[in-house]
């Protein structure tokens, strides 16, 4: 099979690492890729929001099915353009459908529909600001802020003071995210512990993958901004079999039934993000494709071929694929940019990675450049995954190798998984 894998990030070096082992796949392109991805198939210098453009690359190189790593692709329609256009299977939901990433509104109508455990919220746009900053003030406790629409990873905000959390509805709603935040959802504050789970879905059946929890703010003990992601790790010791049959019971099966009963166009990943309350998980939040750090951890414990699954997705066949994983512990450490999640400097030379030994480095925002040296290109740059039998030792490795990592004013957390 000629596959496309639509994406740049860790997220698509991890799945084409993965899907170029596969005796199924003759032939693998990534479009716009990265310097990893080069390793795995052919880097393509397409915009991957050009839909027409990536149809004629399709059509001149006979590929056979896409893969859609990042959201906004989804969002905007990829998997309706190819349908209608074209018989490429595209693996990801329709634009429809991939609204319960793009719009935290529509996630949050659908759980309450098919009774999905979720926090409480209220909706709110410009002309009723001033009711929002009026509810606000009748909270106790920390005001949780989520910009409706998709903005990087950074349009969550929680706020324990009452007029900063004002102050920030306000500047939400007129436009600091841009369109993601013509709307905002002010939500009731759940305290408790985050972990992913992640399917693979035809929009009817689905197959569960390795679970993960990852690490969202820069600083050490959770502390400081959030990012896109500063970690993970695979499995979740505090997700025990009791927890994760009331995650099946009642979030993936009625999530999953809610989809075939809305007849809504999903061939593709489900990523539930998670918090333990008590013993009791609850949605945060959909996203309609992997995570990204957590596809380092989730895709490296993956024993299986990935593309007979991601085939059996348009032919009826994913309930009986078989899906197996290690039984190693993976742990991902990212190292990113100086300043990162803010200002940070691109272009800096990435050196040593030729030492990196007994870990996976997926890199992410990082590129060659005309002399053939790999430079940083973005905020979050490396992923060092290692496994090993236990959590503190697959650590161990990811950290000696970040230790070996070079690029000027690197970054990176030396706690993940302090909380387990």
């Amino acid at each position: 099979m000629r596959i496309l894998l639509l994406g740049s990030g860790g997220r698509e070096h991890a799945l084409s690492w993965k899907m170029a082992q596969s005796e199924h796949c003759a032939q693998l392109f990534i479009a716009p890729g990265n310097a990893g991805t080069k390793r795995c198939g052919a880097n393509v210098d397409l915009d991957i929001k050009d839909f027409k453009a990536v149809h004629s690359f399709c059509e001149q190189e006979q590929i056979e099915m896409i893969v859609v790593g990042p959201e906004e692709p989804l969002v905007l329609g990829v998997q309706d353009y190819f349908k209608n256009n074209t018989d490429i299977k595209v693996v990801g939901p329709n634009a429809e459908a991939a609204q319960l990433e793009g719009s935290k509104a529509y996630a949050k109508e659908f759980m309450f529909r098919h009774k999905i455990p979720t926090a409480g919220y209220k909706e709110f746009k410009a002309d009723t600001l001033q009711e929002g900053v009026d509810f606000i003030a009748t909270i106790n406790g920390p005001v949780v802020l989520k910009a409706d629409g998709i903005a990087a990873g950074k349009g969550v905000v929680i706020l324990e003071d009452t007029a900063a959390a004002q102050a920030e509805l306000t500047a939400m709603l007129q436009g600091k995210f841009g369109a993601a935040s013509k709307r905002v959802i002010i939500e009731e504050f759940l305290d408790g512990i985050e972990f992913s789970v992640f399917a693979i879905t035809d929009g009817k059946d689905y197959q569960l993958l390795p679970i993960a929890k990852d690490y969202k703010r820069i600083g050490e003990g959770d502390k400081g901004l959030n990012t896109g992601g500063m970690g993970a790790v695979s499995p979740v010791p505090f997700v025990n079999d009791e927890l994760m049959q009331k995650v099946v019971d009642r979030i993936v099966e009625p999530t999953i039934q809610g989809i075939h009963k809305e007849n809504l166009d999903y061939k593709g990943f489900v990523f539930f993000g998670l918090i333990r309350v008590g013993n009791d998980p609850y949605v945060i939040e959909y996203n309609c494709r992997m995570g990204d750090p957590e596809t380092e951890v989730v895709i490296p414990r993956l024993k299986s071929d990935l593309v007979p699954i991601l085939s059996s997705l348009f032919d009826g066949s994913l309930s009986s694929q078989q899906v197996d994983f290690h039984s190693d512990v993976a742990t991902t450490v990212m190292m990113v940019s100086g300043g990162y999640p803010e200002a940070y400097e691109k272009g800096k030379v990435i050196s040593n990675t030729d030492q990196i030994e007994k870990t996976l480095p997926f890199f992410a925002g990082a590129q060659e450049n005309e002399r053939g040296e790999i430079v940083t290109s973005g905020g979050r740059v490396l992923a060092l995954t290692s496994l090993a039998n236990s959590m503190d030792e697959a650590l161990a490795l990811s950290y000696q190798n970040a230790d070996k990592v070079m690029f000027d004013k690197k970054h990176y957390r030396k706690d993940i998984g302090f909380d387990l």
